[in-house]
């Protein structure tokens, strides 16, 4: 007699194995390994073999294959639009994530509203709410029109069904955790039906053009729950960040087939839902008195300067480990700079505990407010107040010396569209810009003189 086969899968990540393990190798989760059956083994190697199978066509020369032409239609949303690359691509398959009541549903009902008064149908298909809770959000948003479909239903062949009878253009699926396949005998949020409702949600809009948005829940580390292969799937993966407690809301995209990562949407929180925010740049920073601890700087987001407040406080350690914050700027780099002003200036930051703030819930994610974040810390530090028409910009390397930043002129012209009429930077602008007078800094000392 032949020897069963068994599969073991991990439900945190998806690892496999053919023993059970205690702790799972790729994520580290305890206790999450389960046997799958002989149904659900077989379903697998069906998605393995639809995704592996070689192609009958002959390899061509790259310059004899013809361009595939994308076809975009937009979402209504300029943000959301400029996130995606231009808008929404036919046959796509979006992946949002973020934390619970972070906006994602309200931001996908109101742009399905907004396809939807374009003369395109929209189905809207949630596991979470009834349509009548639906329909009273709709309400409250203005996205009540007679092209979005409504759909409250968990399993899968009835969504299907539901996309066969009807010539829809875009399907929204609340949540992917949510949804049921009868193929597999797993409880639905579980590895198993995740995969394979996904790969059939692709498989189903590639085929048929069909534009399908997939809102993700998130693990408490961050990340998509589910398999790390759900990522892999989708053609566009984006999260939303942000507190659920401000008004602002941060849309970055993390994967994209069709544009560019770098992008960001920026959305404030409103009585009529998420809308794009009109006046970015004022968002982030306050044009008030000049107080100790506070700079300003210019970073860019994508292709869009953006000008933020940071704010420091130096107070005396209490203890023998003074202690170090960091609320929107890396930790580690935090801790660099302080070494550096401690080796290069003679600052005994070893007594004082640092905490730094960038206002607006924003996150650095470049080295272009290293300048800013040093002038910060000296002013409080010093407790000299810095003025409110001078921005700071520049990466600030080991050795002290101030680097070039990319993109100067497009931070100095957002600058000066802010009212600014000074600016501390490592090198002059390739072209003159009248308003804004530059001062050159090349070492961290010299910043101590010119303050």
């Amino acid at each position: 007699m032949a020897k069963k086969k068994t599969l073991f899968e991990c439900q945190a990540c998806g690892y496999q194995s053919a023993k059970w393990l205690g702790k799972c190798p790729s994520c580290g989760a305890w206790e999450d390994f389960l046997e799958l059956n002989a149904k659900q083994i077989e379903v697998l190697k069906e998605i393995k073999s639809a995704t592996t199978t070689p192609s009958k066509n002959l390899a061509i020369p790259i310059t004899k294959v013809e361009q595939d032409q994308v076809s975009r239609f937009s979402s209504g949303d300029s943000e959301l639009d400029l996130v995606l690359g231009g808008g929404i691509v036919s046959g796509s398959l979006t992946l949002i994530g973020g934390s619970p009541g972070v906006g994602k549903s309200t931001l996908l009902l109101k742009i399905a509203g907004n396809i939807a008064r374009d003369g395109k149908k929209v189905l809207y298909v949630s596991g979470e709410e009834s349509i009548g809770q639906i329909k009273l959000r709709s309400d409250r948003l203005g996205s009540t029109y007679e092209n979005l479909f409504l759909m409250s239903e968990i399993r899968l062949d009835f969504v299907l069904a539901e996309l066969s009878s009807g010539t829809y253009e875009t399907v929204v699926i609340d949540s992917i955790q949510t949804m049921y396949s009868e193929k597999l005998s797993s409880s639905p949020g579980s590895v198993s039906q995740v995969r394979e409702i996904t790969f059939e949600l692709m498989r189903w809009g590639k085929e048929n053009q069909i534009a399908i948005f997939i809102i993700g829940h998130i693990t408490k580390e961050g990340s998509i729950a589910g398999p790390r292969v759900l990522e892999h799937i989708v053609d566009t993966v984006l999260y939303f960040e942000g507190d659920s407690s401000r008004e602002l809301r941060i849309l970055r995209g993390f994967k994209n087939r069709f544009g560019s990562t770098s992008e960001v949407g920026i959305f404030e929180m409103t009585s009529a839902g998420l809308i794009s925010a009109k006046d970015i740049s004022k968002k982030f920073f306050t044009r008030g008195s000049a107080q100790a601890g506070s700079c300003v700087t210019v970073i860019m987001e994508g292709s869009r300067p953006i000008v933020i407040e940071v704010q420091a406080l130096v107070s005396d350690s209490s203890g023998s480990n003074p202690k170090r914050s960091s609320t929107g700027y890396e930790l580690n780099r935090l801790t660099m700079l302080l070494a550096l002003l401690e080796r290069k200036l003679d600052l005994p930051f070893n007594q004082y505990d640092v905490f730094i703030n960038i206002t607006g819930g924003i996150k650095i994610t470049e080295t272009s407010a290293d300048l800013a974040i040093i002038a910060a810390i000296i002013s409080s530090f010093r407790n000299r107040p810095i003025s409110k028409d001078t921005i700071f910009m520049g990466e600030v390397s080991l050795i002290g010396d101030i680097r070039d930043i990319f993109n100067l002129d497009q931070r100095l012209k957002e600058a000066k569209s802010q009212h600014f009429t000074k600016a501390i930077v490592p090198s002059k602008p390739t072209e003159k810009i009248d308003g804004i007078k530059c001062f050159e800094i090349d070492e961290v000392s010299k910043l101590i003189e010119w303050m």
